[in-house]
């Protein structure tokens, strides 16, 4: 019997489609299912660049004995964790109380009232290292509900207690002050690793958002200790293998402290959040290293991520196929001394060799090495050293490429949308405002429903099934608000501001706190709630931003309010762990800088109106906001009863409820910037 698959949108679900395990996707029906067979649900959680997903799918779920045992005692449900980031939340909790570690795939039995009562993570098909096989803690399972059915009940509804009893008390009253984010500086600077750059030790993860935050301190403060930690990090992961020194963009984390050997995969999020960081870094030091970086990874979003109907895919795999039949971890980035010598032949491939970092010995598994660009490489000729990467990207195409997951994830397009109309506007590349603006449309179009509210995924232009949450609304805001100061489009400041109102009406808790999912929202075991930031903002965190952005717009008391209300949980993990509260510590920074209200008019054309609107936009002040038009465009609140100066343009700068005399000069604007 074909399981229920085939018809779904998520392209992870879809590679299970044809597993003998009779597979349900998340649904209603298939706890029903379970109520009527009298059996419990074997949940498995995944996503489509996951390897040991794959590695389990390959041993235990395309094998015919092993789904065999599934099929006859447990409904089988199969997530995409990045359609459902609900129910992995959810879920991935109790894993991680239970088991005190978590990770994917996740494997969690269920009873049919979808109370959880047996974890674990992968699990072979034959006992190794100290772990049960996968056909084991199946009959165990199978046995503990036929036999022990009360204990199992007790278990389930000790833990679903347990969750419930978790709400979250976020820090009572304020928002972070000066002594917080000193607070915050300083717990980071303990954690700072002065040798390789980054925070803590292995493996490693490209932390944007805290570097967003010390830009914005150094901004804010001038602490040089701030500036050197986010420059010094920036460098050391643009020169190392984590950063595709041949064709642009960051792989999701590194397994050493130097950042030489990635874990391969692409995410549309990291690279979207390292485009950004890297513009601001070069708005911070002119930096040409942030700027090559900040374009590189801008041109790889639109040319390996990006869909025919204008969106941005999730991500690139970290396998693929070696070349001999075998899907391996990394064999489309690697290389060997020979592989080199092939291509370039011998006096080129010495060169390269040293270049990259490329040894006899291998940087990687098998010999092969990850490039980089390793401190001793020391000066090379770059038109010699341009056309080597010219001729290795080239053979490099010729080989399989990695997998690619194809659907449209509403949160992560909002944060590329944002990097690309930045970095387009910053480094005068109209066709990168353009691929945001096509993005935008597309979610406008295919997201977005009559009432505003947000579908989370898309594939191939058709919405799936699943309701956007919190993340989703704050950072496509988000996204809308970038697009709206580079474009001068008023039209996105709207839409931002009918995603979030919907915040405030269908997301928001008394105090200030915020849930993950609507109001309205599927009742799982427990309604998700999570302020940190890890490998992206928190939808928290990020709707605080958003609304503090939107109230600078457009003078909204409300929300301004519910932005202040949503950092007292800044002020309570700041100081306690800023490396996971980085974009609330980022966010922090605006609020206490104002955030700076600066509104440029005069006429399009008029050159000295296009130097003003370039200086605002260059502006480092933490979360300044720009709009500019005609003098009393309708386009922008900020550009009511903004008159020309002497009949020419003139740039406007407010903050806390003050403003400024207007100036016409665009040195006077950057010094108030």
């Amino acid at each position: 019997m074909a399981n229920r698959l085939a018809h779904e949108t998520s392209p992870y679900l879809l590679q299970h489609a044809d597993n003998p395990v009779d597979w349900w996707p998340w649904s209603a029906e298939a706890f029903e299912e379970a109520r009527r067979r009298d059996v419990p649900v074997l949940l498995s959680v995944g996503y489509s660049s996951c390897h040991w997903c794959h590695v389990m799918a390959h041993e235990s779920f395309e094998d015919d004995a092993t789904a065999a045992l599934v099929n006859e005692n447990f409904v089988a449900v199969k997530v995409d964790r990045e359609e459902r980031p609900d129910v992995d939340a959810v879920y991935m909790e109790a894993v991680q109380a239970a088991t005190g570690q978590g990770g994917w795939p996740m494997t969690v039995f269920l009873t049919p009232d979808a109370a959880p009562f047996y974890f674990g993570t992968y699990f072979p098909p034959e006992p190794r290292h100290g772990m049960p096989s996968f056909p084991e803690v199946l009959e165990g399972v199978k046995g503990a509900w036929a036999d022990r059915r009360d204990e199992v009940g007790e278990v389930a509804e000790r833990i679903v207690k347990d969750l419930a009893g978790r709400s979250l008390a976020y820090g009572g009253d304020g928002v972070p002050g000066e002594e917080e984010l000193a607070q915050a500086l300083l717990g980071l600077t303990r954690e700072y690793d002065a040798t390789h750059g980054g925070f803590g030790g292995a493996p490693k993860f490209p932390p944007s958002m805290t570097l967003e935050f010390l830009l914005r301190h150094h901004a804010r403060t001038g602490s040089e200790g701030a500036l050197q930690m986010a420059a010094d990090t920036c460098e050391a992961m643009a020169r190392g293998g984590i950063y595709d020194q041949l064709g642009g963009g960051f792989a999701r984390y590194a397994v050493d402290r130097a950042w030489v050997v990635p874990h391969f995969e692409k995410m549309l999020y990291d690279n979207a959040l390292l485009c950004r960081v890297y513009a601001h870094l070069w708005k911070a030091t002119g930096s040409d290293l942030a700027r090559r970086v900040a374009l590189e990874t801008a041109d790889f979003l639109v040319r390996e991520l990006r869909t025919p109907e204008g969106g941005f895919a999730s991500a690139l795999d970290a396998d693929s196929d070696d070349g001999t039949g075998r899907h391996v971890e990394g064999a489309y980035y690697v290389w060997t001394p020979a592989q080199l010598t092939e291509v370039l032949g011998a006096e080129d491939a010495a060169l390269a060799a040293e270049h990259y970092g490329v040894t006899e010995d291998g940087t990687f598994e098998h010999g092969s090495s990850v490039l980089q660009l390793p401190p001793e490489a020391g000066p090379a000729d770059a038109g010699r050293i341009a056309s080597i990467a010219a001729r290795l990207l080239a053979a490099r195409e010729e080989r399989e490429r990695p997998g690619r997951d194809d659907k449209v994830v509403a949160a992560w397009n909002g944060l590329a949308i944002a990097a690309l109309a930045e970095t387009g506007a910053l480094f005068d590349r109209p066709d990168l405002v353009e691929r945001a603006t096509e993005a935008a449309d597309l979610l406008v179009r295919v997201h977005m429903d009559e009432s505003a509210r947000l579908t989370r995924t898309s594939k191939d232009g058709r919405a799936g099934t699943n309701d956007g949450v919190l993340e989703d609304y704050a950072d496509v805001a988000e996204g809308f608000l970038a697009l709206a100061a580079v474009t001068g489009e008023g039209a996105w400041l709207d839409f931002a501001g009918f995603l979030l109102d919907l915040v405030m009406d269908r997301f928001t808790a008394e105090g200030g706190a915020l849930y993950d999912t609507a109001h309205d929202a599927e009742a799982l075991i427990r309604r998700p709630q999570d302020p940190t930031d890890n490998a992206a903002p928190s939808g928290w965190t990020a709707a605080a931003g958003a609304l503090l952005s939107y109230a600078a717009h457009t003078g909204s008391d409300a929300h301004r309010a519910a932005a202040e209300g949503a950092l007292g949980v800044v002020k309570a993990l700041g100081p306690r762990a800023p490396r996971f509260i980085g974009w609330g510590l980022a966010v922090s920074e605006a609020l206490l800088d104002g955030p700076r209200e600066i509104a440029v008019v005069g006429a399009p054309g008029d050159e000295a109106f296009q130097e003003l609107r370039r200086t605002a936009l260059l502006a480092t002040a933490p979360g300044a906001v720009v709009a500019f038009g005609a003098p009393d465009s309708e386009e922008f609140p900020l550009l009511r009863d903004r008159p020309l100066v002497s009949g020419g343009p003139a740039a406007y700068v407010c903050r806390h409820f003050t403003c400024d005399a207007p100036v016409t000069d665009p040195d006077a604007l950057r010094r108030k910037l």
